[in-house]
């Protein structure tokens, strides 16, 4: 008689990820690591390297499968790159370490909740879905805390390539808030940053008449960008914001008007716009006061509206907590603003407190737990 040999837990899966160092843009090991987790459970996995310098090349990880003929597709997506761990850990960022807390045990580590710890969740779940429910895939980038140029963006123009679209897709950022499954995202803002340039006549401060201050040009034209009218919010954003993040002059001596000026403007915007219809109002607005803008548009909007999807996750987080999660657009970007042109996405994923701190941490209980919630959703969606 042969024993079954039981699949690593949620615990073993999450610290083999953290201990392979990742720092964007992710490639090789940590790879190596992943693959290695899904080929045993059935997975054929592709990985590419995409794009070059400045921005590249980055590794990707598409793993597929496959259903019955016809069956639905659901995809778990995410990344596995993190941000540079820092100084002052307790213990070493890169290798994972279980401490007792008065919480319960919490396990330690660079990328255990964003997102190392969700993918980990997620592997779990698979291993828990019947292949012939329906097609699994993972779509993993090694790029999302970086550029994102050539991540998700890539591994999209691949799922269409192959002709593999999931339905629907599932990304596990870490969206919880005061404790595991109160928030999910269904949306989020857009993101776009604008350089702002104007020349003037450099002269002694003395002669201001033979000269042209820029600064005051560029004062003018800020404060009239910060009184420009947005929006007051929707039922489902909050109002967009334009915020002023430098100002750049670069001028040593006290006693000289300088040549030129420079600024940078962030503006997170709500449905109610596009990136291109704002900075066609920037530029107008620069040019206006003598100067120039110079934009890029990180993401657009997106919303999935409430509705099967969001009810299909908040069913899974209440039969696993007894709880609903609130439905919310709120915070920065992430890659689910490129996945929203293949199908309807939600981001859902562990407690957000500790990402990109000093001494990230994630209880394993809340590991077991998004396991096992991640599972009802992947069998939801597959049969529904």
């Amino acid at each position: 008689m042969t024993s079954k040999v039981l699949p690593p837990s949620v615990l073993e899966l999450a610290e083999a990820l953290i201990a392979c160092p990742s720092v964007t843009p992710a490639a090789g090991l940590v790879f190596d690591c992943l693959e290695g987790q899904l080929k045993p459970l059935g997975f054929a996995v592709h990985r590419f390297h995409a794009g070059a310098a400045p921005d590249g090349p980055v590794e990707n990880l598409f793993a597929i499968r496959q259903g019955p003929e016809g069956s639905r597709h659901f995809g778990f997506a995410g990344h596995v790159d993190v941000v540079p761990p820092g100084e002052n850990w307790a213990s070493a960022p890169f290798a994972p370490e279980v401490r007792s807390s008065p919480l319960g045990d919490l396990l330690y580590g660079r990328g255990a909740v964003d997102m190392k710890g969700s993918i980990a969740a997620m592997v779990a779940a698979a291993a828990a879905v019947p292949q012939d429910a329906g097609t699994l895939s993972f779509i993993i980038t090694g790029d999302e805390e970086g550029p994102a140029t050539y991540g998700t963006q890539e591994l999209i123009k691949h799922m269409r390539a192959v002709e593999a679209v999931p339905d629907l897709i599932l990304v596990g950022e870490p969206t919880s808030v005061n404790r595991l499954g109160d928030m999910m995202k269904i949306g989020r803002r857009g993101s776009t940053n604008v350089w702002l340039e104007v020349e003037g006549k450099e002269g002694h401060v003395a002669y201001p008449h033979l000269a042209d201050n820029p600064i005051t040009k560029l004062i003018h034209m800020l404060a009239e960008l910060k009184a420009m009218p947005l929006d007051d919010g929707t039922d489902w954003f909050q109002a967009s914001n334009l915020e002023i993040t430098e100002l750049t002059v670069g001028n040593p001596a006290t006693n000289v008007i300088p040549p030129r000026a420079q600024a940078r403007i962030s503006i997170r915007f709500n449905d109610q716009h596009s990136g291109k219809e704002l900075g066609a109002r920037v530029r107008a607005i620069a040019e206006k006061h003598g100067g120039t803008a110079r934009q890029v548009v990180y993401g657009e909007a997106f919303l999935t509206p409430p509705g099967p999807f969001s009810e299909l996750i908040a069913d899974a987080v209440e039969g696993e907590l007894g709880f609903r999660p609130e439905a919310s657009t709120t915070g920065g970007t992430s890659d689910a603003r490129f996945l929203k042109d293949l199908c309807p996405v939600i981001e859902f994923g562990l407690c957000n407190a500790t990402m990109h701190k000093r001494d990230e941490a994630v209880a394993v209980a809340d590991l077991d737990a998004l396991a096992r919630i991640y599972a009802r959703v992947a069998k939801a969606a597959l049969t529904g």
